[in-house]
């Protein structure tokens, strides 16, 4: 798992200006709410007091308040009120959790978890067919799947399992092509990688859930960032699925992936329904083979797997899960386990780069070879 990307925290429904949202991502907890303006904020969840959960507190006045003794947080991080000091003495400065910078998009909210600078921050993936003419959106499906959220965006850039796996879906006999056809990968510079195949006719339309080939079929996935998946179905010039998965690691054994599908064809509001139980029934194939996957977290090697060049898009993931862990962003869950209930873990936000006197301490990670120098 990797500091300094974009993670989905919750859904715009979720997170309200009366309750607080607690989501765990990454391992650790943060809090989720709205000001009193409706600006939604996550902040790490912890209460440096003594060790209260906000999460399980309440909002009011635009600030989250700790249930244990009542601290009252704002959007910023820092302690608003202390209810057993004067308030013209004010909260300490040390009073204060950590504050993520936050976008809302696709009816998501999202929370950059790292502490770069604006200007070396990794992008939130922008959808532009979102709210585009010619292109219609479901409703945002979010499901929870028990395995390690790189395997779940491994299996999505694996074109050679599709057949097997989905055999309702009538699809293209990939196997076929792919011995015929060299599985090419490009850098989408500099944050993922992509490929997209040519198919020939459908295996076997009297089995499709959907008919819709009409000859020659591509598809193609690509990866943003080690959490961010995009698949693209083109069945036909004006016969196409655009799908995005924002997938948030819970731990090292579950993942909440936030799924938004665009397509350009069957745009009438009563197909909505039927398209999403169509790819729900897809994504439960999937998850009933990520779920009982061995070991539980992949390798990061390719000398513990027999790999084959259908295997490409995998590797080529693995090639950049392994720069980001060279600039230090990967989170070191060995050590986090040897100390697991001993110590409370912040992610470290972009302000622990201009201020000190900080009471959580930073979440270890893995040393980096090409980290620059703070």
């Amino acid at each position: 798992m990797y500091i300094n990307f974009w993670y989905p925290v919750g859904t715009s429904e979720e997170i309200t200006s009366y309750k607080p949202l607690q989501v765990k991502i990454l391992g650790v907890k943060f809090v989720a709410f709205r000001d009193g303006e409706g600006t939604p904020h996550v902040l790490s969840d912890t209460c440096i007091h003594r060790g209260g959960s906000l999460g399980t507190g309440e909002v009011k006045d635009g600030c989250v308040i700790c249930p244990y003794h009542g601290w009252q947080f704002g959007g910023d991080g820092k302690c608003k009120k202390i209810p057993t000091i004067a308030d013209e003495q004010g909260p300490p400065a040390r009073a204060k959790v950590d504050s993520y910078p936050v976008q809302e998009k696709y009816g998501i909210v999202f929370a950059f978890l790292g502490d770069l600078p604006e200007e070396e921050r990794p992008p939130l993936y922008d959808v532009p067919e979102f709210e585009a003419e010619g292109w219609r959106a479901n409703k945002l499906v979010v499901f929870d799947v028990k395995c390690y959220y790189e395997r779940s965006v491994e299996n999505g850039l694996d074109a050679a399992h599709n057949e097997f796996v989905h055999p309702a879906q009538g699809g293209p006999t990939i196997a076929e092509t792919l011995k015929t056809q060299p599985m090419v990968v490009e850098d989408v510079v500099p944050w993922g990688s992509k490929f997209i195949m040519s198919y020939g006719g459908y295996a076997d339309q009297s089995k499709a859930t959907l008919k819709l080939g009409e000859g020659s079929t591509k598809a193609g996935s690509e990866h943003h960032g080690p959490n961010t998946l995009i698949t693209r179905i083109r069945m036909s010039d004006t016969k196409k699925f655009h799908q995005f998965f924002f997938e948030a690691p819970i731990d090292e054994n579950n993942t909440r992936i936030f799924f938004v599908n665009m397509r350009c064809f069957m745009m009438e509001e009563e197909n909505d329904q039927r398209i999403i139980d169509i790819n729900m029934k897809i994504a439960q194939e999937d998850i009933e083979i990520v779920e009982s996957l061995n070991p539980v977290r992949t390798p990061h090697t390719t000398t513990k797997e027999v790999l084959v060049p259908s295997d490409k898009p995998i590797v080529r993931y693995r090639q950049y899960l392994q720069e980001w862990e060279d600039m230090g962003w990967r989170i070191d869950r060995v050590k986090i386990r040897g100390l697991e209930g001993d110590v409370a873990y912040a992610i470290p936000s972009p302000e622990r780069r201009t201020s000190k006197n900080w009471v959580l301490e930073t979440i270890p990670l893995m040393p980096g070879k090409l980290q620059k120098a703070s």
